[in-house]
C-alpha cells in the first residue's frame, strides 16, 4: 500500500503539484470561507498524513501544534465554520468535503489519542498517519469511528397532508431550531434497535418499522451517521429534558414555511437535511 511506501511518499511530497491542508491541532485557517491548500514547501512541521491520490494530484494533511502555525489564534477555526460556503450550489466546492472530513477525522484522532491504552507508552505515527504504534509494547492503534443512528420518524398515512415528522431541539440550541433525532449505538445493539431505543428514551414515542436510508461520515469528532426512516406506533411526546429540550410533530406545510410554526432546520451538508428533504419531497428552505 502507498501508506507504507516511503519512497513513493517522499517522491509525492517533493512534487510541487502536491496539495497540503495545514491543521493547527484540529482547526484550520480558511481563505474566503474555504479550505486553504498549500504546497509542501509552504507547510509547517507536524504529523504528515496521506489523504489520497486522485487525477494525478496527491493530497496530504499536516497536523501541526497550534503554537507553531502562522497567524492569530482566532484565524484558526473549527470545520463547522466552513459549512456555509461548502453547502453552496457550486459542485466544485462539494468535492472538498471528503478530503476535509478525512483530514479532520484523522486530526481529531491524533489529537485525542496520545498514549497506548495497554501500557501507557507513547505512540508514534506510522502508515502515513493512519496508525499509531506504541513505542513501548508495539501495539498498533487504529482510527476510531463510533456508529450513530439518525432517523426521520413519521406518523400518519404516508404521503398524505396529515403525515407528520418528529423533530427535536437540543437544550443548547436557540428556540426554533429543530432537527431529526440521533444517538449512538450501544455495544451488542442492532442499528434498528438503537433507533427504537433512542426515540423512546428522548421523546417517549414508540417506533415499529425501521428502514435503512443512507450514511454519512461525521468526524466531529469521530462518528459515522447511519440514517434511517422509522414509523411511529404512538403519538404522545414526553421529552427526557436531558438530550432534548423539546420535540414536536411537524407537517410538510410547517417545513415549507406555509404555517405560523416558523422553524429552522439543518441544510445542505447534513444527512439530517437529506432525511427531511426525502420526506418533504423537495429541497428545504434555507436552514442553519
Amino acid at each position: 500500500m502507498r501508506r507504507t511506501d516511503e519512497a513513493w511518499l517522499a517522491e509525492r511530497w517533493a512534487d510541487d503539484s502536491t496539495q497540503v491542508l495545514v491543521l493547527a491541532g484540529t482547526r484550520l485557517r480558511p481563505v474566503d470561507g474555504l479550505p486553504q491548500w498549500v504546497r509542501p514547501a509552504e507547510s509547517p512541521d507536524g504529523t504528515r498524513v496521506l489523504l489520497g491520490h486522485t487525477d494525478g494530484v496527491t493530497r496530504f494533511a499536516v497536523i501541526a501544534h497550534p503554537d507553531s502555525v502562522p497567524g492569530r489564534r482566532e484565524e484558526w477555526v473549527g470545520v463547522r465554520a466552513l459549512f456555509p460556503r461548502l453547502i453552496s450550489s457550486d459542485p466544485a466546492l462539494a468535492t472538498q468535503v471528503p478530503w476535509l472530513f478525512h483530514a479532520i477525522g484523522l486530526a481529531e484522532w491524533h489529537w485525542s489519542t496520545r498514549f497506548c491504552p495497554r501500557c501507557g507508552g507513547r505512540l508514534r505515527s506510522t502508515h502515513a498517519g493512519h496508525e499509531l504504534t506504541c513505542e513501548g509494547c508495539g501495539k498498533p492503534q487504529f482510527p476510531r469511528t463510533d456508529p450513530a443512528v439518525i432517523m426521520a420518524v413519521t406518523l400518519g398515512e404516508p404521503g398524505s397532508d396529515e403525515e407528520k415528522i418528529l423533530l427535536g431541539r437540543a437544550p443548547s440550541w436557540p428556540p426554533g431550531r429543530f432537527s431529526t433525532l440521533a444517538g449512538f449505538c450501544e455495544p451488542g445493539e442492532t442499528l434498528e434497535d438503537a433507533v427504537r431505543r433512542e426515540v423512546l428514551e428522548e421523546t417517549g414515542v414508540r417506533v415499529g418499522e425501521v428502514a435503512y436510508f443512507g450514511n454519512q461520515p461525521w468526524p466531529l469528532p469521530g462518528s459515522l451517521m447511519l440514517g434511517f426512516t422509522a414509523r411511529a406506533l404512538s403519538e404522545q411526546i414526553v421529552v427526557d429534558g436531558d438530550e432534548l429540550a423539546e420535540a414536536h410533530w411537524f407537517t410538510r406545510a410547517d417545513l415549507r414555511g406555509e404555517t405560523e410554526r416558523g422553524i429552522a432546520v439543518p441544510s445542505g451538508i447534513s444527512i439530517s437535511s437529506s432525511l427531511m428533504e426525502s420526506w418533504l419531497g423537495e429541497p428545504l428552505a434555507d436552514g442553519w
